[in-house]
């Protein structure tokens, strides 16, 4: 009996003594977060990204911003269950998919107001103001230089092509480009062609009353992301992307993407019927009787990448054409931060730290404002997720102070969960930004309409809604986040500010 009690007794101590060490173990954990266990991949990415991003072996400023970008975003990417609005703080979460604890954001701390890049904003609006350069600035037309007016007997394709201006392709209280959305959704089509050029199978629509669209059809469904082992350039065209492009671009006050639409066609009624050549032998069955095509072109034009109806309704989006080459005539740039488009070689920015240096000394970058387009198109390109930005187009007849227009965004909104930190290089190499986008994205940051919310509302009129899968809208509030405080971490140390937020006219 003794031996018993005695057995019972240590059993009992040893017990209590572990439950004991457990509770000061996870005491010690709550009390101190910073020991908690960060995920094994996680050194890896940041890695990778050092060496994606920038070259670190002289430590310049530029790589700093550029590493501080890629270390931020790691906590909101590739996380599928990532919601929460930006500003939030981090906890310890569980991967659905492998099972894995990771870091993950709460969403538990306030958005941060940005008072600093407010003040900044309202000093430069300001000095605007006194001396009257926004008052003097000329925004011609397209048919105030040709010496034409729009005439009574013009068509609406007319009255656009000859209201695109210097600064945008359209105003922002322009009537006419609601009406051409509803034209390109409603009009019935006289001919079809496809257009040349590109990887991808694109067609020219022929309207009745001789208007004309750029149609790319849907290839995936809303929700289908890019694969992870995919390149950017192996990647379909998403033709919501296209649509939501514009309403993004109409929202940030850009102005600079055609007007485009959504809308579901007949393959058999509208396409097929009007078909002619080449594109025409390309119609046929599949095995499950669906109507489908694949046109003629470099890549991915035959049976195993064939676009099929359901059984013969197919989506796509439908962009506005811009006036013709003859009459309107556009000078096509390399971009200066072209990618590669290479499984192993990268380009020259993605590893020399001063690389702004050398395009600045550069025509046409070495004045005027193609530099801040420049900044304002990669911040856009951001928001969307695009990396295929390898050249752009501006009008002619403007000269440098041309706008370049955004063009082809059938490769963004492709990683929902994912943020491209090496979008944003003309941002934090060169470090600027045109004041009046500064406050455009201050404004739909801290509301009172985010701009999730905004483009949401503003997608709502296309015929193809819902437009977005709900995660790119809630990534588009997590970019913007990230656009802020890569601008603040220009800012720091400066002591103009003016020489990082440009006052501008345009």
């Amino acid at each position: 009996m003794k031996l018993k009690k005695r057995i019972l007794l240590a059993i009992a101590t040893s017990t209590v003594l572990v439950t004991v060490v457990l509770v000061l173990d996870v005491q010690t954990r709550l009390n101190y977060p910073g020991n908690l266990h960060v995920p094994a991949k996680a050194p890896v990415k940041y890695s990778f990204r050092q060496r994606h991003l920038q070259k670190m072996s002289n430590g310049s400023r530029d790589a700093s911003l550029a590493v501080s970008a890629s270390g931020q975003l790691s906590a909101a990417s590739d996380d599928p269950t990532h919601t929460s609005p930006p500003g939030g703080g981090t906890m310890l979460g569980e991967d659905p998919t492998s099972g894995r604890k990771e870091l993950r954001a709460t969403g538990t701390e306030p958005p941060d107001p940005y008072h600093d890049l407010q003040e900044i904003v309202a000093k430069v609006e300001k000095l605007s103001k006194r001396s009257g350069r926004t008052r003097n600035h000329w925004n011609p037309t397209v048919g105030e230089l040709l010496g034409r007016d729009s005439r009574e007997n013009a068509t609406l394709w007319d009255d656009f092509h000859l209201s695109m201006s210097q600064d945008e392709l359209y105003g922002a209280r322009d009537p006419t480009v609601n009406r051409l959305l509803k034209y390109m959704t409603t009009l019935p089509i006289s001919h079809i062609s496809q257009k040349e050029g590109g990887t991808q199978i694109k067609l020219t629509i022929e309207f009745i009353d001789g208007g004309r669209a750029l149609f790319k059809p849907m290839r995936y469904p809303r929700e289908q992301q890019t694969l992870k082992n995919q390149f950017y350039f192996t990647d379909f065209e998403r033709h919501n992307a296209e649509i939501a492009a514009f309403h993004l671009d109409r929202l940030l006050g850009f102005r600079r993407t055609v007007p485009t639409v959504g809308r579901t066609v007949n393959i058999t009624r509208e396409l097929y019927m009007v078909a002619q050549g080449d594109l025409l032998s390309t119609f046929f069955f599949s095995p499950e009787k669906n109507h489908c095509f694949h046109g003629k072109c470099s890549y991915y034009c035959d049976t195993s990448h064939a676009i099929c109806g359901s059984p013969d309704m197919l989506e796509g989006s439908f962009a506005v054409f811009l006036p013709g080459e003859n009459e309107v005539p556009r000078v096509s740039w390399r971009h200066p931060w072209r990618r590669s488009y290479s499984r192993r070689r990268k380009a020259q920015w993605e590893e020399d730290d001063d690389y702004c240096k050398t395009v600045k000394i550069r025509h046409p970058y070495s004045e005027g404002r193609r530099l801040l387009d420049i900044v304002d198109m990669s911040v856009f390109d951001f928001l969307i997720g695009n990396m295929d930005r390898h050249h752009y187009e501006t009008i002619k007849m403007f000269g440098n102070n041309s706008a370049p227009l955004h063009m082809d965004h059938g490769r963004g909104f492709g990683k929902a969960f994912h943020d491209e930190a090496s979008i944003l290089a003309p941002l934090y190499q060169c470090c600027v930004m045109r004041h009046s986008t500064l406050a455009t994205l201050l404004r739909f940051y801290t509301g009172p309409e985010r701009l999730s919310s905004a483009m949401l509302a503003s997608l709502a009129s296309d015929p193809l809604q819902p437009v977005l899968w709900p995660p790119h809208l809630s990534a588009l509030d997590r970019r913007l986040n990230f656009v802020l405080q890569v601008t603040r971490k220009c800012l720091e140390g400066v002591e103009d500010p003016s020489r990082v937020i440009i006052r501008d006219n345009h």
